[in-house]
């Protein structure tokens, strides 16, 4: 039977695009399955928190196991998973049954995931083909992380909550019939070992670090639970590294990151996953609280950067075989540094004026990733091709959460910090000092001119707040653009 590449990169990529809306839809979601499912706090935070702590960790080892049991039935077993928990988590009846629901679909995830990418490696031989796919491939997950808060607010003002998980179903299920025929079966290494002493290793770590990271954010976090579960992650990683240093067949192999393009791409994905997501969760806040935006009309402004984006990865998908990929990256690199300072430059000017330099920055992030992928992705031999991909996810993964416990803690922090320097010239209740939608609750249940007062300085402090998140943002992709250009040098190559 002939196959065609192009289709089989329509199927993994569809499955891509359902599961980085998974990770997005709850965005809208969660206060409607919430209020219908008597959730606790604590049970929210573990159905948002459950999906992207578990595909974190799995994804080194299942990417790692694909390499040797084949990546088509990685992938098809994946879409199974998946497909089968979608059906759970959308007739769940409890709290309890939604989140061991989110569990067996970040399993799913978690398999299929990087075989997405390692077979996108495997069936186009040709390097500018590859290189358009890539570009195909991270556009998609750039829409994807864009579309699913829309995509979950659209059908809620149709049909009930569980039905954010059953549109999965049919699609998958088509997925897999089209892709068990059309994606070609190439086999893996069986004489590969797989050490899952190393997997355990590297998702205890993983799991550890991020739930701490994340615990970060949270308004009133548990210093003890931090401290516990990232002195567990950081310990695991530091015996996965090193176990690997000592293994013949080592799970992921260190000498991967000695090739300075590839370590290029890693720097490169975690950086713009970091940004993108961070700045548009703080971002939404604003254009909400601040702009007094909808929804609705938050999320088409935030589509804004994401179109970009898309854009820009398909763009440099086309391009990349052309030039040299540092080269390239550090141009993408210095279009969305346009975008930001001339969005931090016009911050209180009309709106279109902020959405077009959003959408510079897009353009240049979403070119990035795509350049960063295909580094990844090239530069390991194809027996690593798994390894490479779960590499390149987890860098996703990690900068996302970082990006959002970083810029997200120095936000809170220095809005707090300024609320009370404001407390020492105005009779201000210590609860307006959290954050600014605390400021807005007091505010309502104040006289006229303490609630004028009260939201004057909660407008001014996360403004001046949110510009710092800018300035840091402004200066972390400087030197990121500093960085990559000190390789090149090593290199010896040079900017033209």
């Amino acid at each position: 039977m002939k196959f065609n590449k192009w289709f089989s990169l329509i199927l993994v990529s569809s499955a891509l695009f359902l599961i980085v809306i998974d990770m997005t839809v709850l965005y809208t979601a969660l206060p409607t399955i919430t209020y219908e499912l008597e959730a606790s706090a604590f049970q929210k935070l573990w159905i948002v928190n459950a999906y992207p702590l578990v595909v974190a960790g799995l994804l080194p080892g299942l990417g790692t196991l694909g390499d040797k049991v084949g990546h088509k039935n990685m992938f098809l077993s994946g879409l199974v998973i998946f497909t089968l928990a979608s059906v759970v988590a959308a007739f769940s009846p409890t709290s309890g049954t939604l989140i061991m629901a989110r569990v067996i679909l970040a399993i799913g995830a978690a398999t299929m995931m990087p075989s997405t990418l390692a077979i996108i490696k495997q069936v186009f031989d040709d390097k500018k083909d590859r290189a358009l796919a890539l570009g195909i491939w991270s556009s998609i997950a750039s829409a994807g992380a864009g579309l699913g808060p829309l995509i979950g607010g659209l059908l809620l003002t149709k049909f009930w909550w569980g039905s954010v998980f059953l549109i999965n179903v049919p699609i998958t299920i088509l997925v897999i019939i089209v892709a068990f025929i059309q994606i070609p079966n190439i086999k893996g290494n069986k004489d590969k070992k797989w050490d899952i002493t190393s997997s355990i290793l590297i998702m205890i770590g993983l799991i550890g670090t991020v739930y701490a990271i994340k615990e970060v954010t949270k308004e009133n976090p548990s210093i003890v639970l931090i401290i516990l579960t990232l002195v567990i992650g950081l310990w695991s990683l530091k015996l996965f590294i090193s176990r690997q240093k000592r293994l013949l067949n080592p799970l992921i192999s260190l000498d991967i990151f000695k090739n300075k393009y590839f370590l290029s791409g890693v720097i490169a994905a975690f950086t713009s996953a970091s940004i993108l997501i961070g700045f548009e969760m703080i971002l939404s806040q604003r254009l909400q609280l601040i702009l007094n935006l909808t929804p609705l009309k938050a999320g088409l402004v935030l589509m804004s950067m994401a179109a970009a984006a898309f854009i820009g990865a398909i763009v440099q998908g086309s391009i990349l075989t052309r030039f040299d990929s540092i080269k390239i990256l550090i141009y993408n690199l210095i279009i969305s540094l346009i975008g930001i300072v001339g969005f931090t430059a016009f911050l209180h000017n009309d709106l279109w004026i902020q959405i077009l330099f959003l959408s510079i920055a897009g353009l240049g992030l979403g070119g990035a990733m795509t350049v960063a992928s295909n580094a990844i992705m090239t530069n390991v031999d194809d027996d690593k091709a798994g390894m490479a991909a779960s590499v390149e996810e987890v860098s996703y993964e990690l900068g996302g959460s970082i990006g959002i416990a970083a810029l997200g803690g120095v936000f809170s922090f220095t809005y707090t910090y300024l609320m009370e320097r404001s407390m020492s010239i105005a009779e201000i209740p210590a609860k307006a000092k959290g954050s600014f939608e605390e400021t807005m609750i007091v505010a309502e249940n104040s006289n006229g001119l303490l609630k004028s007062k009260l939201l004057e300085l909660g407008t001014n402090a996360f403004d001046h707040a949110y510009l710092l998140i800018l300035i840091i943002t402004i200066t972390i992709i400087a030197a990121i653009i500093l960085l990559l250009w000190r390789i090149l040098a090593q290199i010896g190559k040079k900017i033209t």
